[in-house]
């Protein structure tokens, strides 16, 4: 993390013209998605696809939030995500049954750090340019709210739950990539597991109930954090996800472990 980064700019470009325009690559993205079934912790792989499949008008979603006075408020109060994420300390502190409680029980029962997902992506972005603009702070936020959907939506860390969060997201930023690795890995799991657990429904039902929630990257997570987890839900218009909890109880009934999915998966592909 650079200094620009960590701390607020009020001069900074709404957008650096000189950012090249990314193109769709499909066999691209393919290739990657191969080598990401091998290892799916690999999350390198995940920044290749969502570089091959772009979503076309993040640009003008990002700069009209940034260009509105809320956008401004935003970043300048939130300028940083992952040191407020990061700091466990400042979130127990607020009230139990918090999301900040939730949160930090999600994230240190996975071993997980906010930071350590901007330290994944700045290996895959270390050769490439460098641009300082406002644009670069939304782009983040895509980014960095990933565990915290997790959290509010109940979806897992395990193969299904991941694909699910990516489906959901997809109707919040719809990149290609999202529902691509979604439904990729969901036929995976389908494959890897011969079963009628409705994997495919399950992914699809993320893909729905990510529409009926306001973009989460445009929301105050510092507000979010301070609410009772269900309220924060209702609030978001977040519910239960039926397919993806029916797909766990088939699983289990053949004595099959949901979060052993792809670990199955690597053992035959070697």
């Amino acid at each position: 993390m650079n200094a620009l980064s960590a701390t607020f700019q009020s001069d900074l470009p709404l957008y650096d013209e000189r950012r090249p325009a990314l193109k769709l690559r499909p066999a691209k993205a393919w290739h990657h998605f191969r080598e990401l079934l091998k290892n799916k912790e690999n999350t390198e792989e995940v920044f290749h696809i969502f570089e091959s499949l772009p979503w076309r008008k993040l640009k003008p979603t990002a700069l009209a939030f940034l260009g509105s006075d809320r956008g401004q408020r935003l970043r300048a109060r939130e300028s940083w995500l992952p040191a407020i994420l990061d700091d466990h300390a400042r979130l127990r502190e607020m009230p139990e049954g918090s999301v900040a409680h939730a949160y930090c029980d999600f994230m240190e029962r996975e071993g997980l750090t906010a930071q350590g997902l901007v330290d994944e992506f700045a290996k895959f972005a270390a050769n490439k340019p460098k641009f300082e603009d406002q644009f670069l702070w939304y782009l983040n936020r895509m980014r960095d709210v990933h565990d915290l959907l997790h959290v509010l939506t109940g979806y897992g860390r395990d193969a299904l739950g991941e694909a699910c969060v990516l489906a959901f997201t997809y109707s919040q930023q719809p990149s290609p990539a999202h529902l691509f690795i979604g439904y990729m890995a969901g036929l995976n799991m389908k494959k890897q597991v011969k079963s009628d657990a409705p994997v495919l429904k399950a992914v699809r039902e993320g893909q729905r109930l990510g529409k009926a929630c306001p973009r989460l990257c445009e929301q105050s997570i510092l507000d979010l954090l301070q609410l009772p987890l269900e309220e924060a839900r209702r609030r978001l218009n977040i519910t239960r996800p039926v397919q993806y909890h029916a797909a766990h109880e088939t699983w289990r009934a053949l004595g099959v472990d949901p979060y052993d999915l792809l670990g199955k998966s690597v053992q035959q592909a070697a």
